[in-house]
């Protein structure tokens, strides 16, 4: 590990480096990070390009959330509409849901994310730049697909919670669950990819010198919230497999009759959809921390403890998942467990909401349209916490549960909590895009549009709901005392819209004219404000504080003159610089993919195999995949190469390693993160076993028998990582002989070993279809031979790289991270063998 000085040695007019840098570094740099152009923009990969797109698909999708809430706000406007008929509303109040929460909500964090954090960090781009675009690419198409079944009516129509029985296949027969099962499912895995990017960014690509303690705390909250996308969103993404097999093929996952439960769903949807809460909320906290001490002029009281509320707020989001099924039959102990963690999360929320007020009152805050957004979110989101809390008392819940008391304090949080900061954000960051702000005028008639529309929209849905009106129903009698809340309901609603598209005209008008120099027009203390081009960064900036352009006020010209660190292109391509987690001393330089067709082409075929499976055209859902697979390989195949010298200057005599291996690379750590998401996913399933177990008079159930031995597979299971690890070895050694047979052999064992184990539960007679207990064990089964057949590519690939001679010490991130793939996969088998055959002996003792 190489660690630079810091700062950098003073020249004597106080700058790092005051000689003159070479004749063409800029040039070549700029030529290194020029864009695409024209339809060749699609295979940009640049956070800057991708960031763009990103936020403006989310926020397309959330006019067309919106477009269908002012439907249901029409239909429900005056008791007996007849706008709509009862399934198209259903298919209307699902849609909107779904796109709100799945479609608008997750990407738009994310994509403010992608596009703001390397700027704010310092970086040149994100470390993983194809993997930014595959995430973004497959959430276009698949959202854009999904939001188009309702032109032909073919969207579901369950809800956007989805529970069962009313989404199994005997009371939703058609296609329109299964899109949202498929889509979403596939749109989560975008979100994964997304997320496990930014996670890698902010912890290995920040600044020299921005420690921990000097972070953004935008970095903070998105590395916490992106934290939480690994642990929750897993378990969706198994809850929708398990529905689909449901639907597909029968499995009982949730049928009463057969063995099944539909509160398996709610546990698991719930894991994720309360943690999702926050996981929106967070970033957006983030972004609020940010503009507030701008706003105001001062520094921000309670930065430690804002970062201690951020990390709390995630951790306990995690017990929360109970607080939507008060009213489902739980335990009494799991009730007031769950009551106790519901009020426990405001205060970390509140510490938050108080060192904002405290920020405001130490400054001097101007009423610009950033500002104003900011102040309406705290009155908006503050009061959809308190109505969070009383949701928390068990008796009021289990009298408001399912009232519009519910959807006035679901909108008030999500909202306040994320909208009225994304408009602030808007008003606040458009500068960076071409330098111009928008108009101020505008921005203070938008916040009144929507500030009093949003509140005439949804506080009277407080009164309706306590006066008894339900959520999901499509019309209502006269004479019920609803009438009046919810026409104030509806004219709110369309003055909040009205608010909605005044800002964005006026954005889209800003945003087409003439490029022209961003400057700082609020005199921000963050590194996004410093001169940019499409490279990030002229050099990368030496930072020293938490605020450094405060501190440093001459930094924009030290930066811009190239006098910190890479001033140019080392290798004449895309590059940035590797720091450590803690402290942020230099590790050694990154070369950056540059733009390729590869990410897109894989996204279509990933949403094509989704989305054709969806209306079971079998073979070109096959076609598709493999497609998309092909595609990753061919992006991957250049990705580990040698570097071609060991040592790369950049800038002030200091020279830093090209390339590192093992723990010291930051591919190693995406592996592992993922590798948290697959294990998280393997976990929801034995999860779903043991729970339809634990409600068994006799387990296995009468007809169903445990399947025999299992010792051969173990036994083959720990050889074939044995043989991994001896595969290593002999990349250490630099004997590819031994490397070759080793896989050859760790193959064989994998394969042998779920064949094996697919055999002895055929041989019991396993069937799936007969009751959930079995459903559940072949879930883990066909888990199970999912993840053999990831290893026969795997293996393969490496095979492949070896045989060309791209396998080497030098460039061996592919070994390295199929080893990890390999471990993991044996311990989930061995862990799932171990469950299946002990726990019915375990709750017979």
């Amino acid at each position: 590990m190489t660690d630079i000085p810091s700062p950098p040695r003073p020249a004597p007019d106080g700058l790092p480096n005051t000689l003159p840098r070479p004749d063409g570094e800029l040039e070549a740099l700029q030529r290194a990070w020029a864009p695409p152009t024209g339809w060749r923009r699609l295979s940009a990969v640049n956070n800057s390009q991708i960031g763009v797109y990103y936020l403006a698909t989310a926020l397309l999708f959330f006019v067309l959330a919106g477009a269908l809430a002012l439907v249901i706000r029409l239909q429900l406007a005056l008791p007996g509409g007849t706008v709509v008929e009862a399934g198209t509303y259903n298919q209307l109040f699902t849609m909107h849901g779904s796109v709100m929460m799945f479609l608008f909500a997750v990407p738009v964090v994310e994509a403010v994310a992608v596009w703001l954090l390397p700027n704010m960090l310092g970086a040149r781009d994100l470390p993983f730049p194809r993997l930014s675009a595959y995430a973004f690419w497959a959430y276009a198409f698949g959202g854009i697909a999904f939001f188009c079944t309702i032109f032909f009516g073919a969207s579901p129509d369950g809800g956007w919670f989805m529970y069962p029985p009313l989404t199994g296949k005997e009371f939703s027969p058609g296609i329109g669950a299964d899109w949202w099962l498929l889509g979403i499912g596939f749109i989560e895995i975008s979100a994964i990819a997304g997320a496990i990017e930014l996670i890698i960014g902010i912890l290995f690509t920040r600044a020299p010198g921005m420690t921990l303690a000097r972070m953004p705390l935008l970095a903070w909250a998105v590395l916490v919230a992106a934290l939480m996308v690994i642990f929750a969103f897993p378990a969706l993404i198994a809850g929708t497999l398990l529905l689909e097999l449901e639907r597909a093929f029968d499995w009982p996952f949730f049928i009463p009759a057969r063995g099944g439960d539909p509160l398996l769903w709610q546990h698991l949807f719930w894991f994720f959809g309360h943690p999702e809460v926050y996981i929106i909320f967070l970033p957006a906290a983030g972004m609020v921390s940010m503009m507030v001490p701008v706003m105001a002029g001062t520094s921000l009281v309670g930065y430690r403890a804002i970062v201690w509320a951020l990390v709390a707020v995630g951790a306990i989001s995690f017990l929360l998942w109970m607080h939507h099924m008060f009213t489902a039959g739980l335990g009494p102990l799991a009730l007031h467990i769950t009551s106790i963690a519901s009020f426990a999360v405001s205060i970390p929320s509140a510490v938050q909401v108080f060192a904002w007020i405290a920020t405001f009152w130490r400054g001097r805050v101007g009423m610009t349209a950033p500002s104003l957004f900011l102040l309406g979110f705290h009155f908006v989101f503050v009061l959809g916490g308190l109505t969070g809390v009383m949701l928390a008392v068990l008796p009021f819940d289990w009298q408001a549960h399912d009232t519009y008391f519910v959807v006035a304090h679901l909108h008030y949080v999500l909202v306040g909590g994320l909208v009225f900061p994304l408009f602030a954000a808007i008003y606040y960051w458009a500068p960076l895009y071409n330098g111009h702000r928008l108009s101020e005028r505008a921005g203070r008639w938008s916040f009144g549009l929507m500030f009093g529309g949003f509140n005439l929209a949804f506080f009277p849905m407080h009164i309706a709901g306590m006066a008894g009106m339900p959520r999901r129903v499509y019309t209502y009698a006269a004479g019920l005392d609803w009438t009046l809340w919810n026409l104030l309901s509806t004219i709110g609603a369309f003055v909040f819209a009205a608010g909605v598209l005044l800002c964005l005209a006026d954005l889209v008008r800003t945003l087409a004219r003439p490029q022209r120099e961003h400057g700082d027009p609020w005199h921000a203390d963050s590194l996004e404000w410093l001169p940019q081009g499409d490279y990030g960064v002229r050099s990368i900036p030496q930072v020293a504080s938490r605020e450094p352009l405060w501190t440093r006020p001459s930094l924009p010209q030290e930066v811009a003159a190239g006098r910190h660190w890479l001033p140019g292109t080392v290798f004449g391509g895309r590059e940035t610089l590797i720091t450590s987690p803690g402290q942020a001393r230099v590790r050694h330089l990154l070369r950056l993919p540059g733009d390729g067709w590869s990410p897109f082409i894989a996204a279509g075929g990933t949403a094509g195999f989704f989305l054709l499976l969806t209306v079971a055209w079998v073979v070109p859902a096959i076609i598709s995949g493999v497609v998309s697979v092909g595609a990753m390989l061919v992006w991957l195949w250049g990705a580990d190469r040698a570097p071609p010298q060991q040592l790369a200057a950049i800038g002030d005599g200091v020279s830093v390693p090209t390339s590192a291996t093992g723990r010291a690379s930051h591919s190693w750590w995406a592996m592992v993160i993922l590798l948290a998401v697959d294990a998280t996913v393997f976990a929801s399933f034995a999860f779903a076993h043991i729970h339809v177990s634990m409600a068994l008079d006799v387990c296995p159930p009468p007809g169903a028998r445990l399947p025999a031995g299992g010792a051969w597979s173990g036994a083959l299971l720990l050889a074939a990582s044995a043989l991994m690890a001896w595969a290593v070895r002999g990349l250490h050694r630099h004997r590819p002989g031994q490397l070759r047979l080793a896989v050859l052999l760790a193959l064989a064992c994998a394969v042998g070993a779920t064949g094996l184990d697919l055999f002895t539960h055929l041989q019991a007679g396993l069937s799936p279809r007969a009751n959930a207990w079995s459903a559940t064990v072949a879930a883990l089964l066909a888990w199970q031979c999912f993840h053999s057949l990831v290893l026969v590519v795997m293996g393969c690939y490496v095979l492949a790289r070896s045989f060309t001679g791209m396998l080497h010490s030098e460039a061996r991130a592919t070994l390295d991270n199929t080893a990890l793939m390999w471990h993991s996969t044996v311990a989930q088998a061995l862990a799932g063998m171990a469950l299946v055959r002990w726990l019915p002996s375990w709750m017979g003792a």
